[in-house]
């Protein structure tokens, strides 16, 4: 694991890399700190580097930052998947590799790291981890369920309705299907995600595409 931090309890660190499918205690609480903390930092060092941005532009620029598949990445380039602690279940299923997993653990490392050594230490270990991604973000994209509503806006055309189709897996690993639903142009377009929302950007950027090619 390339951390780049040195822990003074590393009882932290064991508890910020043990997954809920492996029992308790686990990294749930310091997940949720993480968030936030990940979200306040990234927002600063924004801020800070594009001054001409919109309020909008930074939110849509954060977003990609902090999206799940981008905190995965975070995760993949720290080897966190190597030392994650697992149940026996998600072991079999690869869950090392799977993004909200990943991302879930990045979360909390991020509050394990505030917890051992205080924000300034945080706050500089996030600054060299995101100082990379964020050179090489592009410009501010809004993301697919956004975009669709303003094609569809712009033709005049009534907005999507998204349906949820199924919610599976246990508690730990919920898989959700949506569907994003036209009345006109007439379509049904599924997608599949950690959660609803991730679901719903999916769907929404598949009826995007389609909509677009048909325009």
């Amino acid at each position: 694991m390339k951390l780049g931090y040195r822990f003074a309890d590393e009882s932290l660190l064991r508890l910020a890399l043990t997954h809920r499918s492996a029992g308790h205690p686990n990294n749930e609480r310091l997940e949720f700190l993480g968030d936030a903390l990940v979200n306040l930092v990234v927002a600063e060092m924004l801020f800070d580097a594009r001054p001409d941005a919109s309020e909008g532009e930074m939110s849509r620029l954060r977003s990609q930052l902090v999206s799940e598949p981008a905190l995965a990445e975070r995760a993949r380039e720290l080897h966190l998947g190597d030392v994650l602690q697992l149940g026996s279940g998600e072991l079999k299923s690869g869950g090392y590799r799977r993004d909200s997993i990943l991302s879930d653990a990045f979360e909390a490392l991020v509050a394990a790291i505030h917890r051992d050594g205080g924000f300034s230490a945080c706050q500089a270990w996030l600054h060299k981890v995101f100082a990379r991604p964020l050179a090489g973000v592009g410009p501010a994209r809004k993301d697919p369920k956004t975009r669709l509503q303003e094609w569809l806006q712009g033709h005049g055309l009534p907005l999507p309705r998204y349906e949820l189709v199924a919610e599976t897996g246990e508690e730990h690993a919920r898989q959700f299907d949506v569907a994003c639903v036209l009345e006109q142009p007439p379509g049904r377009f599924e997608g599949q995600g950690g959660s609803r929302r991730a679901a719903e950007q999916m769907a929404a950027g598949v009826a995007l595409e389609r909509v677009g090619k048909h325009s």
